[in-house]
């Protein structure tokens, strides 16, 4: 589990052979779960100047190459004695958005991303998404995009400064969102509607 708040930016030294090495100042275990861009990898070497993560085929299929390229957000798995901040994040990788619209406010940056028609559902006005591993709060929905708003600190403190019309970002969508669909289609499909006090029980569990 993470929390979409970045913990470090870091260079990408190599991605030969689906492994991914870095170069960090986080010195994590083998084993340990990295979000690299808000993809949960796991690590499988380790040394005082880098570590490397194994990027299995499926991923490397469905996440764009330039996401493990130049630099990359990172964030260790959360620990169960850590304070919990951002949202509840699982770094697993829903769909792949673009870029089509960056405007400049005076307290931040408005940006709109398109996404595939299908996955709107799941997105939320003022509600969590994950952006690159980023942990933020959608302003509005539309057919198929929506907008965020990013403050200054975060463009200073995050690769969004980079990105451009086009830029193509890894995103997560609500988790709460997609479980509550997954099982109202589930209990449709049984012909059994879903209850509130079962509505409660996962909103409790969330």
């Amino acid at each position: 589990m993470f929390t979409g708040l970045i913990r470090e930016i870091a260079d990408v030294k190599s991605f030969k052979n689906n492994i991914l090495t870095l170069n960090s100042n986080l010195h994590p275990k083998l084993g340990d779960s990295i979000a690299i861009n808000g993809v949960c990898l796991t690590v499988i070497a380790t040394n005082a100047y880098n570590f490397s993560v194994e990027v299995s085929t499926e991923t490397k299929a469905i996440i764009p190459s330039q996401k493990f390229q130049n630099q990359v957000h990172i964030e260790p798995a959360m620990m169960l004695n850590d304070r919990f901040e951002g949202h509840i994040v699982q770094g697993h990788i829903d769909t792949i958005g673009e870029v089509v619209s960056i405007q400049g406010k005076s307290n931040g940056v408005d940006i709109i991303i398109k996404v595939p028609p299908s996955k709107i559902a799941y997105i939320i006005p003022k509600g969590s998404i994950t952006i690159d591993g980023i942990s933020l709060t959608i302003n509005d929905v539309y057919d198929d995009s929506f907008r965020l708003t990013i403050i200054p600190h975060t463009m200073q403190n995050t690769l969004i400064k980079t990105y451009k019309i086009g830029t193509k970002v890894n995103i997560e969508t609500d988790l709460f969102a997609r479980y509550i669909e997954h099982i109202l289609t589930h209990r449709q499909n049984t012909k059994r509607s879903i209850g509130w006090d079962e509505i409660d029980a996962i909103s409790m569990s969330y």
